[in-house]
């Protein structure tokens, strides 16, 4: 697998239904590298640091092979990587094969996966869309959050290499799904 995009944003206010919504949520492709910190992408803004963010969720990827099947669907977007809020494009991530703990080498950094995105209106605010919000929930192309265990710089072209694997934890997409079931009830 090798990262694609790098892709960072900045604080954005929005007006939804009647009031001011600050979002992060607007990333861009950026020609620079990111450097990958504890916390957060460098240089990024994270507007709503109850859910995104933090050692957990510092760094989220999503997959360009998930761009193809969302195209069709939003046709009229003006389609650019970090769309779903990304801050890597990887070419080929499944959250089908990744488990809660899996690390991964990119770049100068170590990374491992966490948790699965869970969408919440601000995707819809992105896509001028709210329908999006339960498609995504109804997919397991979720993307996956990863804590940083070694800082670094990456950059577009660097290799998505995997170093661990813990088949014996769920799945990204089974965290999602569990979520899914939770909110459900």
């Amino acid at each position: 697998m090798k990262i694609v995009s790098t892709n960072i944003g900045g604080k954005k206010e929005v007006l939804w239904k009647k009031k001011k919504v600050i979002t992060g949520i607007y990333k861009y492709p950026t020609q620079n590298p990111i450097f990958l910190d504890v916390e957060e992408v460098k240089g990024d803004e994270i507007s709503d640091r109850k859910y995104h963010g933090g050692v957990d969720q510092a760094v989220y990827a999503y997959s360009l092979k998930h761009y193809e099947y969302w195209k069709p669907k939003y046709p009229n977007l003006d389609w650019n990587f970090g769309m779903f809020g990304e801050n890597l494009t990887i070419d080929s991530m499944d959250e089908t094969k990744i488990h809660v703990g899996d690390t991964f080498k990119v770049g100068d950094s170590i990374i491992e996966a966490t948790l699965q995105r869970s969408p919440c209106f601000k995707l819809g605010i992105r896509f001028n869309d709210i329908s999006i919000v339960k498609q995504f929930w109804n997919t397991t192309k979720c993307g996956v959050y990863f804590k940083v265990l070694q800082t670094g710089i990456v950059k577009v072209g660097d290799e998505f290499q995997q170093l661990k694997s813990y088949p014996e934890n769920p799945t990204i997409a089974d965290l999602l799904i569990k979520r899914k079931k939770e909110k459900a009830v």
